[in-house]
């Protein structure tokens, strides 16, 4: 069974090393999506003997993570595992989603909430709150941590999944289209882990807004 992560970076080079080098020993193979950087992420990715695929501007999350799914497809992966590049995953609790995917689910989330919110500030859990609230009203699927970028998806998910939004709402978008698909999803309990660079990173307010709207607009193409 080959594993594949696949690890969106957009200027990343503080931590991608570290990223890499730690979750190499849990997969077969890595697979770094350069998000238009204008810093090094792609230089030390590659040293690090990661394959690169780059944007030539920053086209986002969700076109980011859809690259890496059709490179990995194209790299015969059996389970892809997605990690963010900033460090706030724990990379040994990647066997959790290997056992989950094994035991027959098709998709993974880690859920910072079934680690009893250990580490997380409140402006995070609010988001959290609120992305759980939007994805179930607009898609039907009750989760306890819709916006996390830690998961995995079966190859079986990898084939039918249809990705069509490029930023934030690709979280909510894969769970609906588990969701439409039937397909098995699972939550394995991961710990939130969170330093001042991590912090730095994601969604603000107006970011947020825009990731409603993008999310309304793709549950009214399903109608």
């Amino acid at each position: 069974m080959k594993i594949v992560a696949v690890i969106p970076a957009y200027n990343e080079e503080k931590m991608i090393e570290t990223v890499l080098n730690h979750a190499a020993p849990f997969v077969d193979e890595i697979i770094v999506i350069n998000d238009g950087s204008f810093d090094k992420t792609a230089l030390i990715a590659r040293s690090c003997g990661a394959i690169v695929y780059s944007h030539l501007i920053n086209r986002g999350l969700g076109a980011a993570l859809g690259t890496g799914f059709r490179a990995a497809q194209n790299h015969d992966a059996d389970i892809v595992l997605t990690l963010d590049a900033d460090g706030q995953h724990d990379v040994e609790k990647i066997p959790l989603f290997i056992l989950a995917i094994q035991n027959g689910a098709d998709v993974v989330i880690g859920s910072r909430m079934l680690d009893h919110l250990k580490g997380m500030p409140f402006h995070r859990k609010l988001a959290t709150f609120v992305g759980n609230m939007v994805t179930y009203t607009l898609f039907g699927v009750k989760t306890t941590d819709s916006q996390s970028g830690f998961r995995a998806l079966s190859q079986r998910a990898l084939k039918v999944m249809e990705m069509k939004t490029n930023r934030w709402a690709i979280s909510s978008e894969i769970l609906f289209e588990a969701h439409r698909h039937q397909l098995s999803i699972k939550e394995v309990p991961i710990p939130s882990i969170y330093n001042t660079y991590s912090l730095s990173k994601g969604q603000n307010f107006f970011e947020g807004i825009k990731t409603l709207k993008e999310l309304i607009l793709r549950r009214l193409m399903h109608k």
